[in-house]
């Protein structure tokens, strides 16, 4: 019975945390084949110390661990940590077997502080059908782990916060089914 009550309290402090984050990253799939990622004014949920190489990991982004993987080094934007300037080169990363997709390259330290905006500006990343497909069928939102680049280093990193896509990606199928149905209509 203790045991019970152990696991019980360690999920509800577990959910609880995830709770006090702070939507730090705002994630746009409404351009077919484009990816753009702005910041908010969100706060960092804790302190950590992490590395511009290593990045930031948007943690369970895809529905389920991609098979292939990718990197993209191509981005434009000034998205960086707002703990240092951007260096305009921000990157996407997934690897292969991982739910995450990586943010890096982004200048700056990578560093993050408790109770300070985590990053400022936005980047925008051209990635392919089959990868933007996977985006479109993964998650709306999801936790934000510094520093880590893919789900194997979550053990490792400490959450800073939040991410979210803005629409949904269910609410962007229903506008593309509602533009099917209208098509169809006028023939």
């Amino acid at each position: 019975m203790n045991k019970i009550a152990t696991i019980a309290g360690l999920a509800v402090a577990a959910s609880a945390m995830t709770a006090n984050a702070e939507t730090l990253l705002i994630v746009d799939l409404g351009t077919t084949n484009s990816i753009t990622i702005s910041a908010t004014d969100g706060l960092a949920s804790a302190s950590v110390a992490g590395s511009d190489f290593t990045g930031a990991l948007l943690a369970d982004f895809f529905g389920a661990p991609t098979l292939a993987g990718f990197l993209d080094s191509f981005g434009s934007g000034d998205l960086t940590y707002a703990s240092g300037a951007s260096d305009g080169s921000p990157g996407l990363f997934n690897a292969a077997g991982s739910a995450g997709l990586n943010v890096w390259s982004l200048g700056g330290t990578g560093d993050f502080t408790a109770g300070s905006q985590g990053f400022t500006g936005s980047a925008t990343w051209a990635v392919d059908a089959g990868v933007y497909a996977d985006m479109l069928a993964g998650n709306s939102m999801g936790d934000i782990y510094a520093p880590a680049d893919s789900d194997d280093d979550i053990g490792g990193a400490t959450l800073v916060g939040q991410w979210e896509i803005i629409p949904a990606p269910s609410s962007l199928a229903l506008l593309g089914m509602g533009g099917l149905v209208a098509g169809r209509r006028r023939r």
